[in-house]
């Protein structure tokens, strides 16, 4: 109750005051009508207050978001579904959530006034331009009663969470360099796969059939081995996300992070559709399979927080993909390379793996003089050939490419290669 008094509107006051002067003026001249006038014009605010404190206490909202999970740039919607609990009507609400500034001001919605057990739904949108995670909420509610005499803010402790992924983009099928038959039945199979069962023979468990028992092995390794069931070669495919601090330029949504990030996202959601066994790692130290169920969405969450880190280098980067050698197709999204950084990244080449790597050319996301451009046109040029002298396909990326124009480039075949590292080569004389 002394919470709802403080929460008196200036007209709740006034009253209150009116009510004193009034009583007092009765005292003075002994007049009883005064009297009663002052006592009714008291208990309007008090009963004011005493009805706004109890309503305070019989509330409920809950929040939704549609979607839940919202690429960059789009629009979700935000749905507040508010109920009264009690048998008393409430007075006319003002709703306000709170928000990040990324995805704008506050919104503010008046919600009449609720009936006994009575509920309402109000929705509003946001947007964020800027990929993460934003809190939405708590609600601030502003309880009044009908006559305005008592105002009352009761904060819901609920706090909900929007994902803003990177944009994705659709990609057309070309067939990969790299790519193995999957696992329909009509598919090749073999009992060497790469991965943990590589071994032809295994360890009898409880249960196996004993004619598949393989006395060989048994007694070179002396513990009962049995033979493997045929297995489907799989598709295997690891994406890798450069995220050197000083390898990428440029500053918000256009920056080419931002453009890595998202071209991360389209090829590997591409790639889970298709139907292989993905595993994607960051420079920061993300290493995440998304072989399983949910692996798309592991995948969005995941690029959604990823962020520029400025003790990477490119040999931690190897290192960490070299952990757990998958073979099967490599594709590296890179900023800024040197020749010596390229010559590195021919350490992925191992277990057969065919590497396909997109060489970012940074310097084209900031204005230059024509001087510094065309060093770093060199240098650029250089590093892709390196690259290319390592093994891998380099396709390079300038501002304003699209990844849906690229990808064709990528697949099993493709000549653009082989013209770009010939382009490289005379480049790479001229700088000699």
């Amino acid at each position: 109750m002394r919470e709802a008094l403080r929460g008196l509107t200036t007209r709740g006051r006034s009253f209150l005051a009116a009510a004193i002067a009034a009583a007092v003026s009765a005292l003075i001249l002994g007049e009883r009508d005064l009297l009663r006038v002052a006592v009714l014009l008291a208990a309007l605010p008090l009963l004011a207050a005493w009805y706004v404190g109890r309503s305070r206490y019989k509330l409920a909202c809950t929040r939704s978001l549609e979607p839940g999970r919202a690429p960059v740039g789009s629009s979700a919607r935000v749905i507040l579904r508010l109920q009264n609990l009690s048998r008393l009507p409430t007075g006319t609400m003002l709703l306000e959530d709170r928000l990040p500034y990324a995805l704008g001001s506050r919104p503010r919605v008046v919600l009449e006034r609720l009936g006994a057990h009575q509920a309402s739904s109000v929705a509003y949108t946001v947007r964020a331009d800027v990929r993460g995670r934003y809190p939405i909420g708590p609600l601030m509610v502003r309880l009044t009663d009908p006559f305005g005499l008592c105002e009352l803010t009761r904060s819901f402790p609920s706090v909900d969470r929007l994902t803003v992924i990177p944009q994705v983009a659709p990609l057309p099928r070309v067939r990969l360099a790299g790519e193995y038959a999957g696992t329909g039945e009509s598919r090749a199979r073999s009992v060497a796969v790469h991965g943990e069962d590589d071994a032809a023979t295994r360890e009898y468990r409880r249960g196996d059939d004993l004619r598949r028992v393989h006395w060989r092995s048994t007694a070179r390794t002396g513990e009962l081995m049995v033979r493997r069931e045929e297995q489907p070669w799989e598709s295997r495919a690891t994406v890798v996300l450069d995220t050197r601090l000083y390898a990428h330029r440029g500053e918000g949504p256009t920056a080419s992070f931002e453009w890595a990030v998202s071209a991360t996202a389209s090829i590997a959601v591409h790639l889970r559709h298709a139907g292989y066994k993905l595993r994607l790692v960051t420079g920061s130290g993300v290493d995440i399979d998304a072989s399983e169920a949910g692996g798309e969405g592991l995948i969005l969450d995941t690029l959604a927080d990823v962020t520029l880190s400025p003790t990477g280098d490119i040999s931690n980067l190897v290192e960490h993909v070299r952990r757990r050698s998958d073979g099967g197709l490599v594709i590296g999204l890179f900023g800024a390379l040197t020749v010596a950084e390229a010559e590195l990244l021919s350490q992925l080449r191992g277990n057969g793996a065919s590497c396909v790597g997109f060489a970012i050319d940074t310097a084209t996301w900031v204005p230059m003089t024509d001087g510094d451009r065309d060093t770093s046109d060199q240098e650029h040029a250089a590093a892709t050939l390196s690259l290319v002298r390592s093994g891998w396909r380099s396709l390079p990326v300038s501002h304003g490419d699209t990844l849906s124009a690229l990808w064709p480039s990528v697949g099993r075949g493709s000549q653009g290669f082989a013209y770009r590292a010939a382009m490289a080569e005379t480049v790479s004389g001229v700088v000699r």
